[in-house]
């Protein structure tokens, strides 16, 4: 099961990476959760510089940008291949 994590403080992109990466799940009908994390103090522990940022497995794959679905859909794929 993958763990993934929206880093942002609950902006429109913020909102749109958790809507887009939800939709590449459930198309790829994996199993995993999807948390927000929204605390300053929680995103800064990623070291990341601009939000909106996915976190899958604890490992930073996008910062600062809204990646497509098929790109998600890679980065889901990689993590599945290395979990």
């Amino acid at each position: 099961m993958l763990t993934i994590k929206v880093l942002g403080s609950g902006c429109a992109n913020c909102k749109r990476l958790e809507q887009v990466t939800k939709d590449a799940v459930a198309d790829m009908s994996v199993e995993a959760t999807v948390l927000k994390v929204t605390e300053y103090p929680d995103i800064m522990k990623y070291n990341i510089l601009s939000t909106p940022g996915l976190v899958i497995n604890e490992k930073v794959v996008s910062t600062g940008r809204i990646p497509s679905k098929a790109e998600i859909t890679t980065f889901l794929a990689n993590a599945l291949e290395t979990a």
